[in-house]
């Protein structure tokens, strides 16, 4: 073989050698994510007090299987919340979250009513949802006023009211147009962090309902989130602290 085709021969060679171990370099690192991720989503599940389930991952996306269909939505929540989870999902059934009853409500079967010659009370309807962009946004800044999101101080986890203003603002948007895309804005008030700090907390808070929402009926292609800090007070007082959801 002549010395011009050994050099043509080496060259490819050490060309091939170089892709294949890019390759296993590739490999090996998409592998360690995705234990790290593994390891990170089975303890916060484990501190959540879901032990009994199993996480799988994909690259940044996990699925969740083996789950009672009782926990599983708050399983998916656990998951979503965990640094770096691109996007989760539950392989099996899930029971959908009733609101929790009133406990002032009595559960004793009312007597039945006295025969009466007054005429029959007028009935009312109740008003179909809002179809239009205006009457959607008009909804939403309602049952916001009315039950604001609400946080732990200086986190992103939301309270048990918090989460509730949440889960009802999705069901109500579930309703609406399909072709309606929300976006939520994380707002919080000046405090010792800095702007840094500020920021992020905002983010995160919106993507902490961004995340109710998609769990409750919107598509996570219709939902996006953004956090501005403090650089947009209300009134500098508590409202200064709020999540804002706007038809877009």
């Amino acid at each position: 073989m002549s010395g011009g085709r050994r050099w043509i021969l080496g060259g490819a060679i050490a060309v091939l050698v170089t892709a294949l171990l890019a390759g296993v370099a590739t490999w090996t690192q998409g592998g360690s994510m995705e234990r790290d991720l593994t390891a990170r989503a089975q303890t916060a599940l484990f501190e959540a007090g879901l032990p009994t389930g199993d996480v799988r991952f994909d690259g940044r996306d996990a699925t969740l299987s083996g789950f009672p269909p009782e926990q599983a939505l708050r399983a998916l929540e656990v998951v979503q919340g965990v640094d770096g989870v691109r996007a989760a999902k539950v392989d099996g059934d899930v029971t959908p979250v009733a609101p929790n009853p009133d406990p002032n409500t009595s559960t004793t079967a009312s007597p039945p009513p006295v025969a009466s010659s007054s005429p029959p009370p007028t009935t009312t309807t109740t008003a179909p949802p809002p179809t239009d962009k205006a009457g959607v946004q008009a909804e939403i800044d309602r049952m916001l006023t009315e039950a604001p999101v609400s946080f732990e101080p200086d986190s992103a986890r939301l309270t048990a009211d918090g989460t509730q203003a949440a889960r009802s603002i999705a069901i109500a948007l579930a309703k609406a147009p399909a072709g309606f895309r929300y976006r939520v804005t994380g707002h919080v008030a000046r405090g010792p962090g800095g702007e840094s700090a500020a920021l992020k907390l905002s983010r995160d808070r919106a993507r902490a309902v961004a995340r109710i929402l998609t769990t409750n009926g919107l598509a996570v292609s219709r939902v996006t989130y953004r956090g501005l800090g403090d650089t947009r007070p209300a009134t500098g007082g508590e409202e200064d602290r709020r999540v804002e959801i706007t038809v877009v």
